[in-house]
């Protein structure tokens, strides 16, 4: 194992173990080192993709250590990380949130995994006038509440699975269908990111007339959606339209294999977080994936190289992946946001760093980033992949296509 994987296997261990700091701060500047704060979901129901982010953020900081570090007033300066581990759980992310800025001296924030521990750390970090970029809450509801110090390098969570809707509706033409005789199912978590998801959804679905014929939400513990499945089995949509993040991910695609549920269409959201190609091989094709990023598209930067570079590195450094999770991707561009801030304020002055936040107008390997007054990024667009033969294949929209959709979605024959 190399020592960036020891390094990274040992830290992550130590806040699965304790659920407490790893490693030291008491200040936002320890000599030649800027210490940055983030309370991630290392545990509970969320981990998953938790550890998908910290492993984000620390290949970033890892590069940028290796490129020479962030220069301020002159002086090269080196970045770490601080973590706690929130535990799934947005009341406990809140606690260490105010833990990091109060008792730790941390006065730059990187954002939890979620979208409900988001919403719970924004509050803390307005209250202290504490920058926070964050990468993993899409909810609309962090951006109507007038935040000053909240920057997202993601698009907000009402695109995700529109396309999917978009895309039925082209099908449906092209096959002599009225877009508005589809049938959709939904089934969805209950969750500020699904509910948002889902209301995008609903509001393309408007747009073609579309109506659901079913419209479920996920158990709490996202373990058994059975029962929505047995109804989406007997009514037979055009549409099957599934959020749950990872176990979400991995419970829909168990019970559809399990049930046999033959759908033409199956949009659903953390596919690759949840590898569920890895996890059920043949039965996965045809999924319909959104993405905040993939490898194929022609993003490049002068930290990481182009997409495909970063997806080559990340897969040298960190052992498991088969596909590399766009939950990693944004978390390594929330670091780079923080980087390039720092150096325009020429400063650690947290409102000088603030206002070089506000003014990011950037490209990253994971696209375009520049936001808005609310503070989420506006500049990139998301894309609908495909699983094909064991690949996830951009199908939507058109122009950043690199494969044509597979429709009906096939179902393997045991």
């Amino acid at each position: 194992m190399s020592y960036m994987k020891s390094l990274l296997a040992a830290t992550a261990g130590a806040a699965l173990m304790s659920g407490v700091m790893v490693g030291s701060a008491t200040a936002k500047v320890e000599g030649d080192t800027i210490v940055l704060g983030s309370a991630i979901s290392l545990t509970g129901k969320y981990s998953s993709n938790g550890v998908d982010s910290q492993n984000g953020y620390d290949i970033a900081v890892k590069r940028i250590n290796e490129m020479g570090g962030v220069t301020v007033g002159g002086k090269s300066y080196k970045l770490k990380v601080v973590y706690y581990d929130d535990e799934s759980t947005p009341a406990r992310t809140a606690q260490l949130v105010e833990r990091l800025v109060q008792q730790d001296g941390v006065e730059f924030i990187l954002g939890p995994y979620s979208s409900p521990t988001t919403i719970a750390a924004a509050p803390i970090t307005e209250k202290y006038k504490v920058p926070m970029v964050e990468a993993e809450g899409a909810s609309r509801a962090l951006f109507n509440k007038g935040y000053k110090y909240l920057f997202a390098v993601l698009s907000t969570s009402e695109q995700y699975l529109a396309s999917a809707i978009s895309l039925a509706a082209e099908i449906a033409e092209q096959n002599g269908k009225k877009p508005s005789d589809l049938k959709v199912a939904m089934v969805f978590e209950n969750d500020a990111f699904s509910l948002d998801v889902r209301a995008g959804v609903v509001e393309d679905m408007a747009k073609y007339g579309m109506s659901a014929i079913i419209d479920d939400k996920m158990p709490a513990d996202l373990s058994d959606i059975s029962a929505t499945l047995t109804k989406v089995k007997a009514v037979k949509p055009d549409l099957l339209v599934i959020s749950g993040h990872n176990k979400g991910a991995v419970t829909a695609a168990r019970q559809i294999k399990e049930l046999q549920v033959d759908v033409p269409m199956i949009a659903m959201t953390h596919c690759e977080g949840a590898k569920v190609v890895a996890q059920f091989g043949p039965e996965a094709e045809g999924y319909l994936c959104p993405t905040q990023w993939a490898e194929t598209l022609s993003y490049s930067d002068k930290y990481f190289g182009s997409a495909a570079e970063y997806d080559k590195l990340f897969k040298e450094t960190f052992e498991g992946y088969k596909n590399v999770p766009y939950q990693s991707a944004q978390a390594s561009a929330a670091v780079l946001v923080f980087k390039e801030a720092f150096e325009k304020a020429n400063s650690f002055d947290r409102e000088k760093v603030r206002d070089a936040l506000a003014a990011t107008d950037t490209m990253t390997f994971y696209g375009p980033i520049k936001f808005s007054e609310a503070g989420n990024n506006i500049a990139k667009p998301m894309v609908l992949r495909q699983v094909q033969d064991g690949n996830f294949n951009v199908v939507a929209p058109s122009k950043w296509a690199s494969h044509k959709v597979v429709w009906p979605r096939v179902v393997p024959t045991n």
